[in-house]
């Protein structure tokens, strides 16, 4: 990797991370601040809607920014076009939700879902006139630009959130942070983009761009259902309150996990498109990426599943106590997450959408027949399925990147080993710290501080190489 290219992509993971945790940590806050005063079923509420309006959302995009990124020869016509073929799609897509409304209340027996929907819904129109600006400023790997948009909107955002809260608007202060943060986010990316779309729609652009995103859009569309379908099912067959627990549960173990993820795909994936020919070079960053995202994240979800218990009774009080159990399960599913990512970011970066979407059939198939077998025994079980459907899912990927660049599934264990070691050794000390204090305070403070110790000691004892690559990174930035 040339110096350039290494400077670019350290200051772009960096003001990445700044933008993910900054972000995510606002509005983890004020998620918290506003469960403390709101009931599981509000939660519960908005999760029944999350599954369409996220397949609205990955409709909208249709895999055409990552289309743009990997394309190096792009013109504004390219730009234009995916512009408005994005506002298009983002406005029919608004008026199926609007008249399906009823028919979601109904499936739900929920009639508050009726104007829910149509609220909610607002929120693909919006983000439908951003894509393009986002594709390109993730190109440029200018992640500065974004993160002072987001962190903008979610502290206006959580004013608004937190404050219709208090005043007992319920389930519609949810929905009114949601709301605020993507029209703030999305007006200020407007102001900080100097790129305004020309007069110009090209059939020819469109070809090309959709021949290879539309199979990622149909990928993503099959993932966007299979993470919801969790969410419909428990809706549909459980209670209210069941589903709230389940989304805190996923929130907690979604915040280290996909942040991390996020600023990985968005990182790596222009980076390695840049040395999509060079095999060798390619396999040998690729098994950097992939050493220091195991190195970051496993310590992170084993750390939050060892302390998961206290930490939830002290932010979310006792009436969440339910989602401590679940979220314990569910950061041994997410813990793999971006490793999936990277092995999925490979597969585009190749051009190989194709197998990228047969892969996606594959394991999503796999994955909706452990959810079927799992319902009857119940949410616990459930949460365990998604752990063997994520195991399941690496083996698959890993197989398929071995394929293409010799990196498959033994090699990318034998890099991750160190860190699962020692993750699983911290996370016992951590677990054994926790379970012999009472208090909830004390026993979070204390099981994270022997849990950073005991990791970054054993890692240094070890002369571990991930670590000694975190330090040179920090130290050339």
């Amino acid at each position: 990797m040339g110096e350039t290219l290494k400077h670019k992509t350290l200051k772009g993971t960096i003001w990445s991370g700044v933008e993910r945790f900054s972000v995510q940590g606002v509005s983890f806050v004020v998620m918290i601040i506003m469960a403390r005063i709101l009931t599981p079923a509000d939660y519960g509420l908005v999760g029944m809607l999350t599954v369409f309006i996220a397949i609205s959302q990955s409709l909208v995009d249709s895999g055409f920014s990552q289309a743009l990124i990997r394309k190096q020869d792009r013109s504004e016509v390219d730009n234009s076009t995916v512009f408005y073929f994005n506002f298009g799609v983002g406005a029919l897509l608004y008026l199926i939700l609007f008249f399906c409304a009823p028919l979601i209340a109904r499936f739900y027996n929920e009639p508050i879902l009726i104007p829910l929907t149509r609220l909610i819904g607002l929120s693909v129109v919006i983000n439908s006139f951003v894509v393009v600006q986002r594709a390109l400023l993730t190109i440029k790997i200018d992640f500065k630009t974004q993160a002072k948009a987001s962190l903008s909107a979610a502290v206006v955002a959580g004013i608004v959130g937190i404050t219709m809260a208090y005043r007992g608007f319920g389930v519609w202060a949810i929905v009114s942070y949601q709301l605020t943060n993507l029209s703030v986010n999305v007006g200020l990316l407007w102001i900080f983009s100097k790129w305004r779309p020309i007069r110009a729609f090209s059939a020819a652009s469109f070809k090309e761009l959709f021949s290879f995103g539309s199979k990622l859009a149909i990928s993503g569309i099959i993932n966007t259902l299979y993470v919801n379908v969790y969410l419909i099912v428990i809706g549909k067959v459980f209670k209210a309150s069941d589903l709230g627990y389940y989304t805190r549960a996923q929130q907690f173990s979604d915040f280290p996990s996909s942040n991390l993820t996020g600023i990985l795909q968005r990182v790596t994936f222009p980076v390695l498109c840049t040395m999509q020919d060079d095999d060798e070079r390619l396999r040998s960053v690729y098994r950097r990426f992939l050493r220091l995202s195991g190195f970051l994240i496993f310590p992170l979800m084993v750390g939050l599943a060892a302390v998961a218990h206290p930490l939830i009774i002290l932010v979310l009080k006792e009436k969440w106590e339910f989602s401590a159990v679940l979220l314990q399960i569910l950061c041994f599913s997410m813990m793999w997450y971006p490793i999936h990512a990277i092995n999925l970011n490979l597969l585009q970066v190749k051009g190989r959408s194709d197998l990228f979407l047969k892969l996606e059939i594959l394991k999503k198939c796999i994955g909706v027949a452990i959810l079927c077998v799992t319902i009857p025994m119940g949410l616990k079980v459930m949460c365990w399925g998604m752990v063997a459907s994520s195991l399941i899912a690496l083996v698959i990927n890993t197989h398929y990147t071995g394929l293409l660049i010799n990196v498959g599934f033994l090699r990318q264990i034998h890099d991750l080993m160190p860190s699962l070691l020692y993750s699983m050794s911290m996370g016992a000390v951590v677990w054994l710290t926790c379970t012999n204090i009472s208090d909830d305070l004390i026993s979070v403070i204390c099981g994270i501080g022997v849990g950073v110790f005991f990791y970054f000691a054993i890692a240094r004892l070890t002369h571990s190489a991930d670590l000694k690559e975190l330090v040179l990174l920090v130290k050339r930035k």
